[in-house]
């Protein structure tokens, strides 16, 4: 029974490589209760566009490994 319980709280594969929040991150609807100014729309294009720049390194580093 404890077996079990420790392969359950065990994250699986599929766990790791879930992209769902990276892709409504990026696709998201505009909340129009959200506070709008400049250091705010700033910050979320720094952040998407080092999301962006790390997932094209990461692709061109495994591509790089495998062929």
């Amino acid at each position: 029974m404890a077996n079990r319980e420790k392969n359950e709280d065990r994250n699986s594969l599929k766990d790791y490589f879930q992209l769902g929040e990276v892709w409504g991150y990026f696709f998201r609807k505009k909340d129009p209760n959200r506070p709008s100014n400049f250091s705010i729309r700033s910050m979320h294009f720094v952040n998407k566009l080092s999301i962006t720049i790390f997932l094209l390194g990461m692709i061109y580093f495994i591509g790089k490994h495998l062929f």
